[in-house]
């Protein structure tokens, strides 16, 4: 089973996150934030990932960049050696008015790419910069590229949940084991 437990403690926060790519979207999130946790558990729910996170901290900044930090990490435990992972992914989502796509590359080579043209500070109790920080440091912590794009919409929540819901779909893809691949997906021999 590719199942990680990772904590992290800070004099900023506290956070626990386990993970299990090969579960069944069964999530127990509480960060403290109604928006991140939404956002959390629709990755959960579309990854088809297992996924249990308990944080809090001094700032909403800290908790929305710490928890990604910490599930980045978690996903690169969970990953292992990514023997017989598909490795890439890509999809697209539709949300109401929004439309967004998620292009990701578990490589081991840290990179984000965040297009999502808000238009106000916030998207319900979370600052925009906290959400495109969020998927930033998750791809850093990840060893990620993750390359995030709303292509059109109005409703700034919808632009960020159809991103979300993109993503999971990306992650659940790239992440799977194709039985056709013996080793690891690159020609280098490592990931």
């Amino acid at each position: 089973m590719r199942i990680s437990e990772v904590k992290r403690e800070t004099l900023e926060v506290s956070i626990k996150v386990k993970l299990n790519i090969d579960g069944n979207g069964f999530y127990k999130i509480e960060t403290g934030n109604k928006f991140l946790n939404h956002v959390l558990s629709t990755i959960a729910k579309h990854s088809l990932f297992d996924l249990e996170i308990t944080a809090t901290g001094d700032l909403k900044h800290h908790v929305a960049e710490d928890v990604a930090l910490t599930l980045g990490e978690a996903l690169l435990k969970a990953l292992g050696d990514k023997q017989r992972i598909k490795r890439f992914g890509s999809n697209y989502v539709v949300m109401d008015d929004s439309l967004a796509r998620a292009v990701v590359d578990l490589g081991g080579r840290p990179h984000s790419q965040i297009n999502i043209p808000l238009k106000g500070s916030e998207v319900e109790d979370l600052c925009i910069e906290d959400i495109f920080h969020f998927f930033e440091s998750m791809a850093q912590a990840s060893k990620s590229n993750i390359h995030l794009d709303v292509l059109y919409g109005t409703n700034d929540h919808h632009k960020v949940e159809a991103v979300s819901k993109a993503l999971a779909l990306t992650l659940r893809e790239a992440c799977s084991i194709d039985p056709r691949i013996n080793s690891i997906p690159s020609a280098k021999g490592v990931i």
